[in-house]
């Protein structure tokens, strides 16, 4: 699956499909969006159909409407962008440096768990 970022408007629904974490309509994300700014339910349809096309959205018919669900987690796309960026970001011990300098304590931490946990399985 190819790795690029999201248009303001698909990171708003995926993180609200991420965060609902249930198979949801094009309507449930418009009423909810709709309360928070001027939005046409038409554009919150373009943008799922847009987001299933490009694959971050799976979809299933249910009567006239579809279904929507993430096709992969948060962290699994996260996860995927960070190697996309080892892959390609030139040096990978320099972008591992970068990476690490910037972290927190205990997100430093928390990389030393997985790595171990990594190297364990």
């Amino acid at each position: 699956m190819e790795q690029r970022g999201f248009g303001d408007l698909e990171a708003v629904v995926m993180d609200w499909v991420w965060d609902h974490q249930e198979p949801i309509t094009v309507r449930d994300v418009f009423e909810d969006l709709s309360e928070q700014r001027p939005i046409a339910y038409t554009t919150v349809l373009s943008t799922m159909d847009n987001l299933y096309r490009k694959r971050w959205l799976k979809r299933q018919r249910n009567g006239k409407a579809y279904v929507y669900r993430a096709a992969m987690s948060r962290e699994e796309r996260s996860a995927r962008l960070m190697k996309a960026a080892f892959d390609s970001g030139g040096d990978t011990n320099t972008v591992l440096a970068f990476f690490v300098e910037q972290m927190s304590t205990e997100q430093s931490t928390q990389l030393k768990a997985a790595l171990r946990k990594g190297r364990r399985s």
